[in-house]
């Protein structure tokens, strides 16, 4: 009996959610047109359980209102192939962060930020280089949560790579410009986890650093290193996308790993490089002290420690030995410490001799 009460609960559940998706393409492509519809149900057939049940109808008009608006504004958007402009522009939402209506705050500053931009790279470039610094908000591992929305990283001026990464999408987005999260759970060598932004450009994936502005271009970033070596068939060493279209795997959450409601497109393949030695390569944090702030130091004379904004698995590599000696340089004073064991080394001034 119980059996049978769950079967018809979870048909009429079904039915009434059928119904709501009919009403809702209907009003959009009655406003919209036929693409507008489709739009509309792509839109609602891949939402969360947990945001069927909790987003408004005016929450997700709105959504693709300004969505299809930035469309036909700006001529990039005009562009993107269609699968591409729903899948990577319409979206509200990348991962688990709170949802909100951030295409709003977003669209009267990055479209200020794009005047002149040709292409999607070129506004992704101008939107990287300056939203981070207009509303506010940096690296800082004082954040609160790694998967924060726009508006809980701009309360706290504060966000990691996450946090950042969901920013600069949704910023690219509120413009027509499609971008999705790119991450590993977890490094080859086990250092950690790490998030990034594709942005996608003339048929093609590229990336970029949230709050990493390269005037060089995309395609360039500090963890290019790590990323070349990712692990293509072991899914927490892999290169992930984030997907609104249902794929048949899920982007990895290391802050909630057992949430498989996010669709993941595995994009190893793109970042792997031919294998090169990492023998004797180690990784160094400098310190003012323990429980302090990181600093800039120079290392045996060469390479520069990373501090500030800088990621925290952004770190000086240098190919060393255990035991052998390093020289630290900070403001001209040099100190000197045999190389502890393991591949990732945090030193602290106060204590180096």
């Amino acid at each position: 009996m119980m059996k049978r009460m769950m079967v018809f609960y979870s048909w009429l559940a079904c039915l009434v959610w059928g119904g709501e998706v009919e009403e809702f393409v209907v009003a959009a492509e009655e406003k919209h047109g036929e693409f507008g519809g489709k739009a509309a149900r792509f839109l609602m057939e891949g939402m969360p359980k947990s945001d069927r049940e909790s987003l408004t109808k005016d929450f997700l008009a709105t959504n693709l209102d300004l969505a299809l608006k930035a469309r036909k504004e700006f001529s990039w958007a005009k562009e993107v192939p269609e699968e591409v402009f729903l899948n990577d522009v319409l979206p509200y939402a990348s991962l688990d962060e709170t949802r909100e209506d951030w295409r709003s705050f977003f669209y009267p500053k990055c479209k200020e930020l794009v005047k002149g931009a040709k292409s999607t790279t070129e506004a992704a470039q101008a939107i990287n280089k300056g939203i981070f610094n207009l509303i506010r908000v940096h690296y800082n591992t004082g954040r609160k949560a790694p998967n924060q929305s726009p508006a809980e990283s701009i309360k706290l001026g504060k966000a990691t790579c996450t946090g950042l990464s969901i920013i600069l999408v949704d910023a690219c987005r509120s413009v027509g410009v499609p971008a999705r999260i790119a991450g590993t759970a977890l490094w080859y060598n086990k250092r950690g986890n790490h998030t990034w932004v594709e942005i996608y450009d003339g048929g093609e994936w590229y990336f970029t650093g949230a709050d990493e502005y390269d005037a060089k271009g995309l395609n360039r970033g500090w963890f290019t290193g790590d990323a070349s070596k990712a692990i293509e068939d072991q899914w927490q060493h892999a290169i992930w996308a984030s997907s609104w279209k249902k794929t048949g795997a899920h982007f990895p959450m290391v802050w909630d790993i057992r949430n498989k409601e996010v669709p993941g497109v595995n994009v190893t393949s793109r970042y792997v490089k031919k294998k090169e030695s990492s023998e004797g390569v180690v990784y160094f944090r400098v310190w003012d002290r323990q429980g302090g702030k990181r600093i800039v130091a120079t290392l045996n004379g060469t390479v520069k420690s990373k501090a500030g904004t800088a990621d925290l698995n952004d770190m000086a590599e240098l190919k060393v030995k255990a035991g052998e000696p390093l020289k630290v340089t900070l403001d001209g004073e040099t100190r000197t410490v045999k190389v502890p064991a393991g591949k990732t080394v945090d030193l602290y001034w106060d204590q180096l001799k």
